[in-house]
């Protein structure tokens, strides 16, 4: 894929509304701008775009919130991903990748030094690890001699009696997020490692979220495919960037724009507008106005000067919250059923905090046989019950130009939560008071490690998989036969889309467009493994 020449837009040329600057909503402007005559219109409610892939700066420290690896199992998503960056630059004149089952070359000039320029994707090495009773455990669980000295001899036999049992008798039909991990790993490794983390996400016991949000996060992993994929990797080696035939899971390398995900999107912006579109921020879509099977026009607030704009459109792209877009509808005059009125405004969803925290320095340490001074972790799940954090990211190893200065260490804890509850409402003050405590109870840090600190709030992070979800499909059958809108993107579809999934349903709506489809089918097929088609 190659950047287009810009090309001027026609007078009267027919216009696309995008609701929403993160992933989905930009990748929509850019595929209309550059494959097509319709000229897109972004609006997107904050002062930054990326969405929840935006990159937050605070003193010239990064954050990515939620940690963005850009790895897909799509060509077409890793050639975007490419044509917008070129990769970072090797010692040698050109890098053969192994991609997705091909073989290609990468020339010096599709690759970049990024000591001399920004617009880089860095290829970094994946190591996540789960952290419980005070020990580093590898994530995905792995039956090593770490494994076994760590959980002791009982509970390991215990764990090998349950994952038998599991086998043997597994629960059927798997009704609930809990039947989906028994079912893979056995009750005791379950209880061990998923339940406590599993819960701080989503603040209900395991068994009353739905099995469907394992199937299209943990979809294919067990502990047979990890055992295989440990001793397959003694033999094998790691220059595969796309790793087709590995669980996501699983992934072992990954590329990353030198400063964060937001730096994708703020660029995809820049092209986007020198091809004709607009991308407006600080804009909210109050209204949609719905005439027969089609909608008309969008109200729209401008925070910055506090004025309200009609302007009519061809095509509306929403990735908006579903409860949000079907209360603009309401508000523009759209009789919406009841029904689906009451389950868009019960939507459940998780929200989501990260404290930042600068450090002087770590209390853990790398291995001795590891070398450097720093954990070379991107994240770290914290499974210790006595601490509300749940996971924990270490931006040096993200990319190590999201740090001011390399001499110090750059964290994120991440808290989730509701909005509204107790700890969505504490002060930034107590917030970074509670990281400090948390991690220096569970000894990450000294608590004097603490230099600076930023908390950052994110509103319906995670849409979640229970209570009115379940009747979720009268929505989606009242929505999909509006001929001219297109839900896309995670809030968009009220499912739990990594990023490159988003793009994909925007790449999709796009197609659909271009070829005269007019089902919606196609798009809400996107996100599970292998070939991205859904399979309840």
């Amino acid at each position: 894929m190659s950047d287009p020449t810009p090309k001027p837009q026609a007078a009267g040329a027919r216009r696309a509304l995008i609701i929403g600057g993160g992933p989905a909503g930009l990748t929509t402007a850019y595929e209309l701008a550059t494959r097509t005559d319709i000229r897109p219109v972004v609006f997107e409610k904050l002062d930054i775009l990326g969405g929840i892939a935006r990159t937050v700066n605070f003193k010239g420290n990064r954050i990515d919130i939620g940690g963005h690896r850009f790895f897909s199992k799509s060509d077409r998503v890793m050639d975007w991903w490419h044509a917008m960056m070129p990769f970072q630059e090797t010692k040698a004149a050109e890098q053969t990748i192994d991609y997705q089952g091909q073989s290609r070359t990468v020339r010096m000039t599709d690759t970049a030094d990024p000591a001399l320029r920004d617009d880089v994707m860095l290829l970094r090495s994946r190591r996540s690890r789960i952290y419980f009773l005070r020990k580093f455990f590898d994530y995905p669980i792995s039956l090593s001699m770490n494994t076994v000295r760590n959980l002791g001899f009982a509970r390991m036999v215990r764990i090998g009696i349950g994952y038998v049992r599991a086998r043997l008798l597994p629960i059927k039909p798997e009704k609930s997020l809990e039947d989906f991990f028994v079912n893979r790993f056995g009750r005791e490794l379950y209880a061990t490692f998923f339940e406590s983390y599993t819960e701080k996400v989503w603040g209900l016991p395991c068994a009353k979220i739905s099995a469907e949000w394992g199937a299209q996060r943990v979809k294919g992993l067990s502990i047979t495919k990890a055992v295989a994929h440990a001793l397959k990797s003694q033999f094998t080696r790691k220059g595969d960037i796309a790793q087709k035939k590995v669980e996501t899971s699983l992934i072992e390398q990954f590329l990353y724009p030198k400063l964060g995900p937001g730096q994708m999107w703020e660029l995809c912006a820049e092209k986007i507008e020198a091809h004709g579109g607009e991308v407006r921020k600080g804009i909210e879509v109050r209204k949609l106005e719905l005439e027969g099977k089609r909608i008309r026009a969008a109200e729209v607030y401008d925070a910055a000067t506090g004025k309200t704009e009609r302007m009519e459109g061809d095509y509306f792209f929403s990735t908006m919250p579903v409860k949000d877009l079907i209360a603009a509808l309401v508000a523009g005059g759209a009789d919406v059923p009841g029904p689906v009125r009451e389950t868009a405004a019960g939507l459940p969803y998780r929200d989501f905090i990260t404290v930042g925290l600068l450090l002087s320095d770590l209390k853990v340490k790398p291995d001795a046989a590891e070398g450097g001074k720093l954990i070379r972790d991107n994240w770290i799940y914290i499974q210790e019950p006595d601490v509300l954090v749940g996971r924990l990211q270490i931006f040096n190893n993200w990319s190590p130009y999201l740090v001011a200065d390399p001499t110090k260490v750059w964290v994120g804890l991440e808290y989730f939560c509701t909005e509204g509850d107790a700890l969505w409402s504490r002060t930034d003050a107590d917030l970074a008071e509670l990281g400090r405590v948390e991690l220096s109870r569970i000894g990450i840090i000294e608590a004097g490690a603490v230099l600076d600190s930023t908390v950052i709030r994110v509103e319906k992070t995670y849409p979640a998989y229970f209570g009115a979800y379940e009747q979720f499909d009268q929505v989606r059958a009242w929505l999909d036969p509006i001929e001219n809108l297109f839900l896309i993107g995670r809030n968009g579809m009220h499912r739990y889309n990594n990023q490159d999934h988003s793009m994909l349903t925007a790449m999709t709506a796009v197609d659909n467009i271009l070829a005269g489809v007019t089902d919606k089918a196609n798009i809400w097929a996107v996100n599970t493994e292998m070939e991205y088609h859904e399979k309840k």
